[in-house]
């Protein structure tokens, strides 16, 4: 049976070269990189080049100011809100304890959030759009004389919503540029434009496992100007702001991984985009199906491009519950998604879709296709026939 992986926004199969880099790293550059000795000096090498690599990723220029004081790494998105987050308000807490954020942000930011409203911080989550997105004049209309941190995500990790991150970053640094802005750029990082010097975006989050690269790592951007204070503590290393050693064959892979998805983006994203195109006409074309998220034209014709190239979450009429579909797909050898990984272990109505207002019918019976660069068509086309064929089964099953 053929494997056709559909779960691209959980998690992706690292390319074969990452594969190799973090293999040899492991095998022979085994070193620790705060050691003195040669096989510190090569260890600390292979990180200095994995900062250089994400750093023209993020369109740095690197001849105008150092970048290695300014990607930190971590082990893993979540790490890496959590300290963007945590840190900013900690260190800001003097200045004021208003905070913005959406309310179909990642898990990993929604209960940060949280937590800091237990520590006395006030949460302002801002509504989205039928579309899930949020809009700039909102975020500007949110701002209080005592806001210290905005935080919103790139891309929606559910329906792939495109937030205006630049629209935003850019009003934030004209009317308030003490704001400090994160970005949480897990979903969005080499699918869309991330240019933080160019965006006004402050602190941005990146995980390895989403770009082909490794499990285990993330990197936190962190603009030079922007103070935070450690949630780790240890032996101090990447200036104090996260102590441990540094997990070397990850950076390694992760940098390796950004530098090859970098270089082929533009390709990448309109074949994506194609792809994307072609599978959601097919899933508008079998009854009882709604794709979310997804504006259409003056025609009725979805505009795909306003929204993320890579995730469509489309429900299913007349299915009482997303995994009964999930799992008849997985017995094809075809493998989706019921809504957040991070969450997934503990089945909930999505607060995104209830936050776009979707109709209660989808709100349990709502399935994430997620691509990336290894997607083929006739994955996407074996899909839609399988739809075809199982979907009228299992709905009318489930009306009985």
């Amino acid at each position: 049976m053929r494997e056709i992986y559909l779960d691209n926004s959980a998690t992706t199969r690292p390319l074969d070269e990452v594969r190799e880099i973090v293999s040899r790293m492991m095998e022979s550059d085994y070193g620790n990189p705060s050691s003195m000795h040669q096989k510190g000096v090569d260890a600390e090498a292979a990180v200095r080049a994995a900062k250089e690599q994400i750093a023209r990723a993020l369109g740095f220029e690197l001849r105008m100011k150092p970048y290695d004081r300014e990607i930190l790494f971590t082990s893993c998105g979540t790490e890496s809100d959590n300290l963007a987050i945590i840190g900013t308000a900690m260190a800001y807490k003097r200045s004021g304890s208003h905070i913005i954020t959406t309310q179909v942000e990642h898990p990993a930011v929604l209960q940060t959030m949280e937590y800091l409203k237990e520590q006395g911080f006030r949460v302002t989550y801002l509504p989205v759009d039928a579309y899930g997105r949020v809009l700039a004049k909102e975020v500007r209309e949110a701002l209080c004389e005592d806001t210290i941190l905005v935080s919103i995500m790139a891309v929606n990790n559910e329906v792939g919503a495109m937030m205006p991150i630049a629209e935003i970053g850019a009003m934030l640094k004209k009317e308030r540029p003490d704001i400090i802005f994160h970005v949480d750029a897990v979903q969005g990082f080499t699918k869309m434009d991330l240019l933080p010097k160019k965006m006004g975006i402050d602190l941005m989050s990146i995980s390895g496992h989403k770009i082909h690269g490794p499990k285990g790592i993330a990197v936190l951007y962190v603009d030079d100007r922007v103070k935070l204070k450690p949630i780790l503590f240890g032996g101090g290393q990447q200036q104090g702001l996260r102590s441990g050693t540094e997990n070397v064959p990850g950076i390694a892979g992760i940098g390796l991984a950004a530098k090859m998805l970098s270089e082929t983006k533009r390709e990448d994203i309109e074949r994506l985009y194609e792809l994307k195109e072609f599978f959601v006409n097919g899933l508008r074309e079998i009854p009882g199906i709604k794709v979310h998220g997804i504006p259409t034209d003056n025609d009725n014709e979805p505009d795909i491009r306003v929204t993320a190239p890579h995730i469509v979450s489309a429900g299913f009429t007349g299915i009482s519950k997303a995994e009964v579909l999930l799992h008849a797909l997985e017995e094809m050898g075809i493998y989706v998604s019921s809504g957040s990984a991070c969450a997934s272990n503990k089945p909930a109505v999505s607060a995104t879709l209830k936050a776009m207002g979707i109709q209660k019918e989808y709100l349990e019976a709502t399935l994430r296709f997620s691509f990336s660069v290894q997607t083929t068509k006739k994955d996407l086309e074996d899909t839609l026939k399988a739809l075809q064929t199982m979907y009228p089964l299992l709905s009318r099953f489930s009306r009985r």
